[in-house]
């Protein structure tokens, strides 16, 4: 019987598909550095991409304030709420510090890229003097311009014992938070009346929780460097009543000749709730920063929005903020950012604008 072998068509098409089917030819080393070199060339853009955008254009700006109650938190939520209505191109991100000497710290090394300080500590910072005499420069960032004076207010109860600087030995008194301007300006002036640490109880806190403080009588006193009014104060006169001490004049006189910063201020009577009497103290400017980080053009369009929306500002903060192009260039000592200075042009003010050096 013969024996038949049954082969399927498909099988010898697919037989046939298989002969004409190539190999891959092996890769030679020519081809895996090419492939390579294109790896390479790929990451090269990547980074050049972000080493452009590092002058940062994007939207996302984070502005360092300080700790509620004060009157940096304020201005910031009303900066970045005028910036972002404005502007559709940015996104202001208010962030709580311990203020001052924190800011500087946090835009030196770009956590924030704009921020609010006291210009003491600025020219402290910038120039390793002060308090930062012996830590590195704090840099990285330029002025935009100054704000308003900020008043160094002593605040105690009514019924205290408590009627001139002197009275505070031995007495426990909270200097604001750590790394703060407050703190500076409260030991500056405790050492101009010849009251260490050792004389003085002194705490950290920040101002609300000083506030409480006070009302519960856990505290004799406390510091508070802020625009007037200042919102925390204002809102304790209201639920207590409380006094402001006043410097003499050979306290303002001897704080001045030794911190050329510092400025003769007077708080009205009347400002908050049962003050009767003006209080004399001394004052220091407020300044916004930019951060190097910031382009020119981003720095110049918010500048002139500023400017042009100060009433709008004027009317959502407790003080006076006096911004003319004139007076906020007044008493700056560290370089203004490229963008302010732009805007600084057009309106024939010329500024420096030189970096310094880490």
């Amino acid at each position: 019987m013969a024996r038949y072998a049954f082969v399927s068509t498909k099988a010898i098409h697919t037989v046939k598909v298989c002969e004409n089917w190539a190999l891959p030819k092996p890769r030679t080393r020519g081809d895996i550095l090419k492939k390579k070199l294109m790896v390479l060339c790929a990451v090269a853009i990547m980074i050049s991409t972000c080493l452009t955008g590092c002058k940062m254009n994007s939207g996302k700006i984070r502005f360092g304030s300080a700790g509620i109650g004060g009157t940096y938190q304020i201005f910031g939520d009303t900066f970045a709420n005028l910036i972002s209505s404005k502007s559709k191109k940015y996104n202001i991100e208010v962030k709580t510090t311990a203020g001052s000497a924190a800011n500087l710290r946090l835009l030196s090394k770009d956590y924030i890229q704009m921020a609010v300080a006291q210009m003491d500590l600025i020219n402290d910072a910038y120039n390793r003097t002060g308090i930062f005499e012996n830590d590195k420069k704090y840099q990285g960032y330029r002025a935009v311009a100054s704000l308003y004076t900020e008043a160094c207010q002593i605040v105690v109860p009514a019924d205290s014992d408590i009627q001139s600087m002197d009275d505070l030995e031995g007495k426990k008194v909270c200097i604001g938070e750590e790394e703060s301007g407050t703190e500076q300006n409260a030991l500056q002036i405790l050492n101009a009346y010849g009251l260490n640490e050792r004389l003085v109880d002194t705490v950290n806190l920040n101002y609300t929780d000083a506030a409480k403080k006070l009302k519960s009588g856990d505290i004799d006193a406390f510091f508070c460097t802020a625009g007037v009014q200042t919102t925390v104060i204002n809102e304790l006169s209201k639920q207590c009543k409380i006094r402001l001490v006043s410097l003499d004049q050979k306290g303002v006189s001897r704080l001045k000749k030794s911190y050329k910063f510092y400025t003769e201020y007077t708080i009205p009577a009347g400002t908050y709730v049962n003050q009767t009497k003006k209080i004399k103290t001394v004052g220091v400017k407020a300044v916004l920063l930019a951060s190097d980080k910031l382009s020119e053009d981003t720095v110049k369009d918010i500048t002139q929005i500023l400017f042009k929306n100060q009433q709008q500002i004027q009317y959502a903060l407790p003080v006076d903020i006096s911004l003319d192009e004139t007076t906020a260039v007044d008493g700056i000592t560290i370089p203004f950012h490229d963008g302010a200075a732009a805007y600084y042009k057009q309106h024939g003010i010329t500024v420096n604008t030189e970096k310094g050096s880490n």
